[in-house]
């Protein structure tokens, strides 16, 4: 009994597919090589047979789009490996040249703000408007600079480090002109000894009038009525008009060379003193903060007293603004700003004075220290009465005229 289901009504025999034997091309796909065609790996099987089963494009599971082999994510497709970049090649003089005005805006907004911070740190506190009776100016800026035995802000500790005594109020312990000229700068020490007249003023706080006090020592004008008799009894006493005014103390000295990491000097001669603690020996040493202010205060140790303490006074400075005065100090975060910390805050300057000023101040310092100019003291005639020293008065005029002249100085002195 045949058991298979009778053939429905209406269906169609399955027409018999004869399979060519292997090798065998299809007419149409025979047709393109017997007509010398060269082989087209485009000429895909739904060309020659006119079927498409979907899988003629080589493509697996998606689109090119959806990640299938050879399209633009594949292999062969720009951004697959081994793949060359297609964008413009990188312009690096453009480059270079953003990066040179970035560099450059750093630097000066680094340079603007650090003027602008120094700035503030100074203390314009003396009125040079107060001063009467002024001499005419001349064509070179001067400075007067003093250095102060002032304690201020210094503990029981450091002042017995410093060997600077408990001393109440503030003297001058130090005093000198710098004339900073286009004919080359000069810097003239002023004995705190000096026998001169103190004259007629009007208090800086006061307000009071004072008649003139002749055969008064120099140092006694700060004491009376500070910075500003000292700048008017200057300038009576020499005619020389003073532009600008800088004061330290012992604290803030002492600092500053801490800072710069000591200073380097050739000291000549060995020499020891226990008021100033100064104890050196001969050669070139670096001194550290303590030992550069014994070094500047020490007088009892010389036959020439004061007029040798003025001229290591000048010796020292010199060293001090030649250090500090050089790129790796300016252009050094890391040494600038504690170098102008230490100093800017004890450093008393008048109303007038900018930090440019200051700047020009210590390169005259340093162009001395290199040979563009020269140092000495205050020409000195001989002694007066209770051991102060009475000045040339010859030379000192002729010195002034020079200076105001902005003429090369070649007054000398002999001590």
């Amino acid at each position: 009994m045949n058991e298979w289901p009778e053939q429905p009504e209406g269906a169609r025999p399955m027409r018999h597919v004869q399979r060519r034997p292997q090798g065998q091309q299809s007419p149409q796909y025979q047709q393109g090589y017997d007509q010398g065609q060269a082989y087209n790996p485009n000429f895909t099987q739904a060309q020659a047979t006119g079927y498409d089963s979907g899988y003629s494009t080589g493509q697996v599971y998606g689109s090119p789009q959806d990640g299938g082999h050879g399209g633009p994510g594949g292999p062969a497709g720009p951004g697959g490996p081994g793949s060359r970049p297609t964008g413009p090649a990188p312009d690096w003089r453009k480059r270079i040249k953003i990066g040179s005005i970035v560099l450059v805006v750093g630097v000066l907004a680094w340079g603007i703000g650090t003027y602008a911070w120094a700035s503030s740190q100074m203390r314009n506190e003396v009125d040079l408007s107060k001063v009467i009776e002024r001499p005419a100016e001349g064509d070179c800026t001067t400075y007067l600079i003093v250095g102060s035995d002032s304690r201020e802000g210094m503990s029981a500790e450091e002042k017995k480090k410093l060997h600077t005594g408990s001393a109440e109020g503030k003297r001058t312990d130090s005093m000198m002109i710098l004339a900073a000229c286009s004919s080359g700068n000069t810097m003239i020490s002023l004995p705190r000894d000096s026998w001169v007249t103190i004259p007629n003023f009007v208090g800086s706080e006061s307000g009071k009038s004072y008649p003139a006090r002749g055969g008064s020592k120099l140092n006694a004008a700060y004491a009376m009525d500070g910075p500003e008799l000292l700048v008017r009894t200057v300038e009576f006493n020499t005619g020389l008009r003073i532009d600008h005014y800088a004061e330290i103390g012992f604290a803030g000295f002492a600092n500053i060379v801490d800072a710069l990491g000591g200073v380097e000097l050739n000291i000549e001669k060995g020499f020891k003193d226990k008021k100033s603690g100064a104890d050196f020996q001969a050669g070139k040493q670096t001194l550290n903060g303590e030992q550069a202010l014994a070094f500047v205060r020490t007088r009892y140790a010389f036959a020439e007293s004061d007029l040798a303490r003025t001229k290591n006074q000048q010796k020292f400075l010199s060293a001090l603004a030649n250090q500090a005065a050089t790129p790796g100090t300016i252009l050094n975060p890391f040494a600038l700003y504690p170098t102008l910390g230490a100093g800017l805050d004890t450093l008393i300057v008048d109303k007038d004075m900018s930090l440019y000023d200051l700047g020009k101040m210590f390169f005259a310092m340093k162009g001395i220290s290199g040979g563009d100019g020269k140092s000495m003291n205050m020409p000195i005639a001989g002694s007066a009465p209770q051991g102060s020293l009475k000045w040339d008065m010859a030379k000192v005029k002729q010195l002034v005229e020079q200076i105001k002249n902005d003429e090369t100085v070649t007054v000398t002195s002999d001590r």
